[in-house]
């Protein structure tokens, strides 16, 4: 069969399909944190929280976990539940990789969709094994690069290597927003807008704020009174 048979007609089958995917945040943990060394803890926390929130707006099922709470690890920062009460932690009998318990797995295929989009703490293992465990089952995969940390640069660099040889597809958190919201033209685009200067790209709400300021003038006019330059523009003119 060809494939640009029907089924396939109008899906890039390189990009997110929200309607098929699935979020998976696996070891956001405050203990795993205190190993990261690729990218600083506040911007990895914001990142963690944006995709569980653009998971809600997106009607995504999403599935949270954490390695041995009770231990050094630490407990998932609690940013993750709060920014999507839908998500739905399922807690493991001490796998270090998530796929390896069933009950994981399970909750995944009921969904009965096939694109995961990971993100995870340390990069190395706690992204990088069940997504390679996935590709295996079948999966499209997607690795949130900048919402995982880890404890160097070149272990990430490695990791980012490892799981892209195998067919998993490296992404950025800006632009997993942008490929599940798709549109501006929809009723929760600010939704969206706000997610994105909140967590990802802060400096946007100065353009946004520039933005409302210049239709605010359209509408009622200039706030402040400049008569006596304007008339000596006029003059020159």
């Amino acid at each position: 069969m060809s494939k640009f048979d029907k089924k396939s007609v109008g899906k890039n089958e390189w990009m997110i399909d929200p309607d098929d995917a699935v979020m998976l945040l696996i070891d956001h943990q405050a203990g795993l944190f205190q190993l990261v060394r690729d990218i600083d803890q506040p911007t990895l926390r914001s990142h963690a929280t944006a995709l569980a929130k653009v998971a809600k707006l997106g009607n995504i099922p999403t599935f949270t976990t954490a390695s041995v709470p009770d231990g050094p690890n630490g407990p998932l920062i609690p940013d993750i539940h709060a920014a999507n009460p839908d998500a739905v932690y399922i807690p493991r009998t001490g796998q270090i990789n998530a796929w390896d318990n069933p009950e994981w797995v399970k909750a995944i295929e009921k969904t009965g969709r096939k694109t995961l989009i990971i993100a995870g703490t340390l990069t190395s293992v706690c992204m990088a094994f069940p997504t390679l465990s996935a590709l295996t089952e079948g999966y499209k995969v997607f690795c949130v690069v900048d919402a995982s940390g880890n404890w160097s640069k070149m272990a990430t660099d490695l990791t980012v290597a490892r799981i892209t040889q195998a067919g998993a597809m490296p992404i950025d958190t800006y632009a997993v927003l942008a490929e599940i919201m798709s549109t501006w033209n929809r009723a929760d685009a600010y939704d969206f807008a706000n997610v994105m200067v909140d967590h990802v790209v802060p400096p946007y709400r100065a353009l946004m704020e520039s933005y409302d300021k210049a239709q605010s003038v359209q509408k009622n006019g200039h706030e402040t009174n400049l008569n006596v330059l304007n008339q000596a523009q006029k003059k020159r003119a």
